[in-house]
């Protein structure tokens, strides 16, 4: 929000004034963003890796991020296999390029090396 503030044109006193502000009536809160940013994330088909980029890159601290994504308790594995279905049909790939193609859409989608490697140990042949 500071950032978007800036850009048009406010000044950085008045933005931080703005948003001390927010934050003391509770109005802005990073705990409550990140949560409802990561559910809406999942919600999408994507994995931890990207989720977690993106919310450094609005702002969100790291700590803040590893908290909220414990809280949430994810079952990553079952995430994973579930974009790899919808997007691939519920075969395992037939041949190695097949298997390759999957896993870079499922890297583009955030998802980890060993979470990828899984998905495709649980494939129905």
């Amino acid at each position: 929000m500071q950032r978007k503030l800036l850009a048009r044109g406010y000044t950085p006193e008045t933005v931080g004034e703005a948003l001390a502000g927010l934050k003391a009536a509770g109005i802005q809160n990073d705990a409550r963003f990140a949560e409802a940013y990561i559910r809406n994330r999942v919600a999408n088909g994507y994995g931890p890796v990207r989720i977690t980029r993106e919310l450094y890159e609005r702002g969100v601290s790291r700590e803040l991020v590893t908290q909220v994504l414990a809280a949430l308790e994810l079952d990553w594995a079952e995430q994973v296999q579930a974009v790899r279905r919808k997007k691939f049909g519920g075969q395992a790939p037939a041949d190695i390029k097949e298997q390759a193609r999957q896993s870079r859409f499922l890297q583009y989608r955030g998802f980890t090396y060993q979470q990828i490697g899984n998905a495709f140990k649980d494939s129905t042949p």
